[in-house]
Formats: structure tokens, sequence, C-alpha cells
């Protein structure tokens, strides 16, 4: 990759996650990595879950909702591939039903990436309950891992 083009996706990927203290997994280019490709460092790992989840949108003038499956999980964000479609930086709330809780979390989150039908998300909004629950779900799936 040019000298160029890497700091323009080195400037994009700072301008997606501009506005939020935390946001995002960090981008890093690596002597590694093929000609072209990014690779990401994440601030915390991820774990693997299978869970149906909910996601409500605005979008047309309207509300919308579409379902999806969970596909990993961190304690700042959720993976999941989703029956509709959204756009990077669309702001959308969760439904998430989470292994330990009797009820879902409802969360605010914002749409980092999209990758065909596969979709991260970065949470946005989570209470200091929420949080405590998402952190001792992940530490529950580390030990299934």
């Amino acid at each position: 990759m040019s000298e160029q083009k890497e700091k323009n996706a080195q400037a994009a990927a700072a301008a997606a996650g501009a506005g939020a203290a935390d946001s995002g997994p960090s981008v890093r280019t690596s002597a590694k990595a093929p000609a072209g490709k990014v690779t990401f460092t994440r601030r915390f790992p991820r774990f693997t879950l299978d869970a149906r989840l909910q996601v409500r949108m605005f979008q047309d003038g309207e509300f919308r909702t579409c379902w999806g499956r969970s596909t990993e999980i961190g304690q700042d964000g959720i993976g999941a591939t989703l029956t509709g479609k959204l756009e990077t930086g669309e702001i959308v709330t969760l439904e998430i039903p989470l292994p330990l809780t009797p009820y879902p979390i409802k969360v605010r989150a914002i749409v980092r990436y999209c990758q065909g039908l596969r979709y991260g998300f970065e949470f946005l909004t989570l209470s200091d309950t929420q949080r405590d629950t998402v952190q001792r779900v992940c530490q529950y799936l580390a030990t299934r891992s």
C-alpha cells in the first residue's frame, strides 16, 4: 500500500472512531500482513456467542426491526449476522439475550463495520449494571472456550 493510501486509511479509521472516548478497534498495518491488508488490535477479547438478537433502527422516516444471530461478544461490542441492511455509522438499539441473565439487555450501539450480512457493533450506552453483566458473561464464556 502506498504511504498516502496508508495515511488515508488511518485517517478514515480515526474519523470513524471520533466522538467516543474509547471507540472501535485500533487500526494497525502489519509488516507480516499481505500488501493492502489492515489488521486490527482489539481492546478486549471476543468470545463466541450464538444468540438470537433484535435490532431496532430508524430508517426512511420510520422505525424498523430486524433479527439476527450474534457471532461474538466482547466488553465493548458484539458481532452479528442480520436479516436487515444497515450502514456504517448508523445508531441502533440492540436487544440481546445473554447467558446468566433472566432478561435480554437493551443497549444503544453504533455500526462499526459491515461485510455482507455480517455486522460489528460498538456499545454506546451501557449502564453500570449492564457493563457488569457483559463483563461477567465474557468471563463465563472465556471459561467455556
